[in-house]
This record gives structure tokens, C-alpha cells and sequence, in this order.
């Protein structure tokens, strides 16, 4: 399982390549995807979006936004990450969820970082416990490994930015204590350990109830407790690091998420160089991926 080094790249690379691999079934049922593909396996572009081979969607999109803030700034700053969003919006990136367009088009009208998803909240409110705030919240955890309490506030932070409902915030809090146990220690019960830093009882009963779950009647929807529920499930019944990832996107629905947080998870768990060499091939952004890693280990150590 390698040392810190491959943990890290192996978290910020594998939501990626889960990523990647999810967006050709995106929004696709579960039958459907059998019918096409048996089971998909390999990164192919297209879906949806109609994306090239190893293209990463807004999932991975906005994590390079929060860790070339932490590498670039050296701390974590929801002001600068904020800057980001608004900057990568103004990209027009082809696909954005309905929660993160409001909350960045009030930052983008000046709105401070930490209003403008709570006014989305208000707004939106129960609509808004999407999975738009846990896709990208990885590299806050590898920034603040080994220091619990600031773990969980950047956690709660990089969701607060965009989405504000407690289930989405509460969510950050439990995969990034997740994926910072399993950075320190891959052999670690890391559903034990996501319940113990959840505080919402829905979170906790979301998570409790992974292991009652199975490939047909498991939700993988863009509700925030689907996602976390169906990424955890599809890590803790896996073997290896392709397994789970294969696992998570041929749930469909949501599938580019899904894949992109347990290729986080999987990827902290079992290292970089379990994931498979022609993904890697595949993956547009690697290098830029794997910088980025290194740099937030690096940031890591000097901080503790």
C-alpha cells in the first residue's frame, strides 16, 4: 500500500480517474449500462457531455480549484478558494450542479464566502443536500491530515462555500476524516471512523447502513447521503482499488460522482500505484494531479 506519497497521489489521482471513468455513464440506469458496456471498465470519453477519453468534469475541476489555492497560498483560505469558483464559472465549464451555480453567481456579486451558500440554503432548502460540496473536498483532507479539529473545519468550510444544508456539510466532515485516517493508516475501519466524526444523525444513519446495502437497491443519486452511502458501500466490498471504482460508476446515476469519492477513498486506501496503469495512461490531468499531491504532502508534514 506504499507510503504517504503514493496515499496521497493515490487520493487526489484516484478521484479522478473515477471521475473520468464515471462521466461516459453518467445519468445512465444500471440495466442500461449492462446492456451497453457488460460492465465499464475502461475511460472512453463521451457520455452525456460528450467528453474526450480522460477528461475530468466538474467533480475534479473544482478540487484543483481548493488544492492550487492550499499549494499556491500554503493554507487553507475559503476566501481565495471562493475567487476560484467564481474564476472557473466564469470558464463556462460545460456541467455544474444547480446548488453551486446559485451560490457562485451571489460570490460572484460580491456575496462573502461565508454567506453565499448559506443564502443558497435558505433558498433551496431541502433541495440543496446535494453531493456537489463532497466531490471535491479531498484535498482539504490531505492539507490537514493529522490535526482532527482542523480536519473537520475545512471539511465543513470548503462545503459551506457553495452548500450550506448541514447534511452536505456534515458529509464533508465525515469523508475527509475518513480519507485523513486512511492516509495515516490504510488498514483503518474507515466506516467506524466516518461515524464517529459525523454529528448529523442522518449522516450517521446513512453510514450505518453500508453494510446492509447491495448493488441493486443501493441509491448512487446526487442526494448528498446516497453518494456517501454508495461510494463507502462500494469501497468496503472491494479488494482492490479498480474494483471499487469499477464497483461505484456502474451503479449509474450519478456515476462520474460516485467514482470520483471512492477513488478518493480507494485511492488513500490502497495507494497510487494500484491504480491501473491504463487509466493513468488515460487521465489528461496526471501530472498536473500528482504535482499538486506532492505538494499538498509536503505542505502537510511542514505544518504538523
Amino acid at each position: 500500500m506504499g507510503g504517504l506519497t503514493d496515499r496521497y497521489r493515490g487520493a487526489l489521482v484516484g478521484k479522478a480517474v473515477g471521475d473520468a471513468l464515471g462521466a461516459t455513464v453518467e445519468f445512465m440506469g444500471r440495466q442500461e449500462i449492462r446492456e451497453r458496456y457488460g460492465v465499464h471498465r475502461e475511460i472512453t470519453g463521451g457520455g452525456w457531455l460528450s467528453l474526450p477519453a480522460g477528461e475530468i468534469t466538474d467533480d475534479t475541476q473544482m478540487a484543483l480549484c481548493i488544492a492550487e489555492s492550499i499549494v499556491e497560498r500554503r493554507v487553507f483560505d475559503p476566501g481565495d478558494i471562493a475567487e476560484r469558483f467564481v474564476a472557473w464559472y466564469r470558464s463556462n465549464p460545460p456541467d455544474i450542479g444547480n446548488t453551486t451555480v446559485m451560490s457562485i453567481r451571489a460570490l460572484a456579486d460580491g456575496v462573502p464566502w461565508d454567506e453565499a451558500g448559506y443564502r443558497t440554503h435558505l433558498e433551496m432548502r431541502p433541495r440543496d443536500a446535494s453531493n456537489g460540496s463532497i466531490m471535491r473536498s479531498a484535498p482539504a483532507a490531505l492539507y490537514s491530515r493529522g490535526d482532527a479539529a482542523l480536519n473537520a473545519q475545512t471539511a465543513a468550510d470548503s462545503s459551506r462555500i457553495t452548500h450550506a444544508n448541514p447534511l452536505s456539510v456534515d458529509g464533508c466532515v465525515a469523508l475527509n476524516a475518513t480519507i485523513a485516517a486512511l492516509l495515516d493508516d490504510p488498514g483503518a475501519d474507515f466506516l467506524a471512523v466516518a461515524t464517529a466524526a459525523a454529528t448529523e444523525d442522518q449522516v450517521r444513519a446513512a453510514l450505518d447502513a453500508v453494510p446492509e446495502q447491495d448493488a441493486e437497491r443501493i441509491d448512487a443519486s446526487g442526494y448528498v447521503l446516497s453518494t456517501l452511502q454508495s461510494a463507502f458501500w462500494s469501497v468496503a466490498t472491494a479488494e482492490t482499488f479498480e474494483d471499487a471504482v469499477v464497483t461505484a460508476v456502474n451503479l449509474g446515476q450519478d456515476a462520474d460522482t460516485t467514482g470520483a469519492v471512492a477513488g478518493a477513498l480507494a485511492g488513500a486506501r490502497w495507494g497510487y500505484p494500484e491504480i491501473p496503469e491504463r487509466w493513468l495512461e488515460a487521465l489528461l490531468a496526471r501530472e498536473h494531479l500528482i504535482s499538486l499531491a506532492d505538494g499538498l504532502l509536503e505542505i502537510s508534514l511542514a505544518r504538523s
